[in-house]
């Protein structure tokens, strides 16, 4: 018997509520949300509830989405002969169906905090050994010089250097070992140990 009397209240109420959605007399749009939200809101957000696996917070924004979609669609609704909760379940079912995918289609946000502590390559050790290694190179002379920065610096073959610098390829491995040497003698001046 109590299933019976539940289901004529809520018979009842559905009947008010598509009455005054249905009314020749227009009533003001906030009548309109409080009248959808006291009839629909509790039992719309028990149905959510059970779709989101009881995220309370997003089960209340698919129910305020859900009861402003209805809001704007007042004059489909009001051509409506049933009831209006059938509507409004397909509709939260909908948004909840695509927030799902939006979450799944979107790429995973990644927490930045772990790079903020790799240290970047300091540039300033770099600077600094390049202008010891400019400084180190002008004490060489300029015959050994040029071997090493067409052998070294410019990554050529001795017999290409040879060619490029217009000396026999025994002369360029001579002139590199030696400017070698003393490369290695002026860096050591400078602080720089192997």
């Amino acid at each position: 018997m109590g299933v019976r009397k539940d289901a004529a209240v809520a018979n009842e109420r559905g009947a008010r509520a598509r009455h005054r959605m249905s009314s020749q007399t227009p009533e003001p749009d906030e009548e309109l949300m409080r009248a959808l939200y006291r009839e629909h809101a509790g039992p719309l957000l028990a149905y959510v509830l059970r779709l989101v696996a009881g995220d309370r917070q997003r089960a209340e924004d698919v129910v305020q989405e859900t009861l402003i979609r209805a809001w704007k669609n007042a004059g489909q609704l009001n051509r409506a002969t049933g009831s209006v909760r059938p509507w409004l379940v397909t509709v939260a079912r909908r948004i909840v169906i695509d927030g799902h995918r939006s979450r799944q289609a979107r790429p995973q946000e990644v927490d930045p905090s772990p790079l903020e502590v790799i240290p970047a390559e300091d540039e300033i050790d770099k600077a600094l050994w390049l202008m010891t290694l400019s400084d180190a190179l002008d004490d060489l002379t300029p015959a050994h010089r040029e071997v090493l920065v067409e052998t070294y610096f410019k990554g050529r073959t001795v017999n290409e250097a040879a060619e490029t610098l217009g000396i026999p390829s025994g002369t360029v491995r001579s002139r590199v070992f030696y400017a070698l040497r003393s490369m290695k003698l002026a860096l050591e001046e400078r602080g720089v140990t192997a």
